[in-house]
Order: C-alpha cells, then sequence, then structure tokens
C-alpha cells in the first residue's frame, strides 16, 4: 500500500463524489500528458472537475484553499493516461483537437498513478497499469476513482461476465430478420435464437455465427473464431462496406 493514499482518504473522496462538494487536487506528481504539444511535467499537478481536467501543471497546489480541493499527495508517484493516444504522444495527429485521451484541461479525467519505482518512463507506466494492476496507486476514471492500491472502489463498474462468450442467446431484438444490401449481394438474416446466416453472391451459408445486439449496435462472432460489427442507423444496417435494409 502507497501510505499516502489511505483507506480514510478514499472514503473521504467517495463521500466528496457523491454529491460533488469538492474538486480533487493531484499533486507532486511526474505527469505524462501524450500530449501534441506537451509530453512531460516534473513535479506537477492535476486539477478535476466534475468529470473533467480543470487543469495541468506545477504550482496549482497554492490554490487549493482558494478553489476548496481535495488534495491528494502524489510525490514519488507518476500518472499517465488511462486511455493512450499514440499519435497524439508521436505527434502524428492533424491538430490538437484531435488528441484523444490525453492529460490536457478540458479533456476527461481518466488517468492511472504509478509507483515512480515502477515507472522509469512513459512505457513502463502504461506496462505496470496493464501487467500488475494491484500495484497500482489510483485510477480514475471520467473523474472517479476507481481503483485504490490495487483494489476496486465502489465507483468501478462491475466486472463483465465472459464465462459466456459464444454462447448463443435468444434475441427480442426489433432488428430480428432478413437485411439485404443495396447491390443485392449480401442477404444477412438475423434469427430469434441469435444466430446469423449470411448468403454472398448467392452462395448460401457463407458465414455463420452468433449475433449480440446492444441499442443500435450489433456484434458478431462467426463460428470460424472471428469478431464482426455494425451499426443500426435510422432502420438502416451498416456493416463493413455494406449497407442493408430489412426485407
Amino acid at each position: 500500500m502507497n501510505n499516502a493514499f489511505t483507506p480514510e482518504l478514499l472514503e473521504r473522496i467517495i463521500d466528496n463524489q457523491a454529491d460533488y462538494a469538492q474538486p480533487l487536487l493531484f499533486v507532486g506528481a511526474r505527469v505524462h500528458l501524450f500530449d501534441s504539444l506537451v509530453d512531460e511535467m516534473k513535479d506537477a499537478d492535476i486539477l478535476l472537475g466534475e468529470g473533467f481536467i480543470v487543469g495541468t501543471g506545477p504550482g496549482i497546489v497554492t490554490a487549493a484553499g482558494d478553489d476548496n480541493a481535495l488534495v491528494i499527495d502524489c510525490t514519488g508517484m507518476v500518472i499517465v493516461p488511462m486511455v493512450v493516444d499514440a499519435r497524439a504522444a508521436l505527434g502524428l495527429n492533424r491538430d490538437r483537437s484531435s488528441d484523444v485521451g490525453t492529460l490536457w484541461p478540458g479533456n476527461t479525467g481518466t488517468f492511472a498513478v504509478v509507483d515512480a519505482e515502477l515507472a522509469e518512463d512513459a512505457a513502463s507506466a502504461v506496462a505496470s497499469v496493464l501487467t500488475h494492476p494491484e500495484s497500482i496507486a489510483a485510477i480514475v476514471i471520467d473523474g472517479k476513482v476507481a481503483l485504490w492500491n490495487g483494489e476496486r472502489t465502489v465507483n468501478a463498474p462491475a466486472q463483465l461476465d465472459r464465462s459466456h462468450v459464444g454462447e448463443v442467446s435468444p434475441s427480442a431484438s426489433p432488428y430480428v430478420g432478413m437485411w439485404i444490401d443495396q447491390s443485392d449481394f449480401l442477404y444477412q438474416e438475423l434469427t430469434a435464437d441469435g444466430r446469423y446466416d449470411e448468403t454472398r453472391g448467392g452462395r448460401p451459408h457463407a458465414f455463420q455465427g452468433s449475433f449480440w445486439i446492444d441499442g443500435d449496435r450489433i456484434d458478431y462472432l462467426d463460428d470460424l473464431g472471428f469478431w464482426a460489427f455494425g451499426e443500426f442507423v435510422d432502420g438502416v444496417l451498416h456493416h463493413g462496406p455494406y449497407i442493408l435494409n430489412r426485407r
């Protein structure tokens, strides 16, 4: 356990975030922003508003009292984004508005706090998050602390049940039926037993498998083992290069 990240402090943070009484201020860390213009800041602070980053950089802590901020001491720690935009980090985005997940003011507050001993550089910090989550001091998702000293908090969503991946389940979706693309090449039948069957260019059963519909998104698991997806937009199914209408 990181001595600064105590259960008592977590309790204060959780109580505070229930009704957003105070902004959170993470202070004194080495921050890897993964931003197109700014790479790393030493001894820097991150001020969180209600779900987004208000400020990033050294010296924000001097206004902690003015802002009534709840301060989390991150001395000896490294902060990295949880959503890594390699294009931004490498300066390959067309403009900064294309940056995703960077720790720049205005962006979503989603980052990890890692002990500096596990994070010699940005790459090792990210690797520690992925391979040793039990050693991570904190993970913040959309401005809320979801992991604290390696343990999930009440803010963490329930873990997905992976035991039934690939199981066929009945579908009550209104999208069940036969879908045909505009060129009459692809016929895709979605059946109520959660299965799909494709005819391509007159070749029956070209692909078959299971599907799951969540809102307007459809995910496919083909019997050959690959995954695919589509999206229903205004009653039209967009699936890869195909645009399908229901017969």
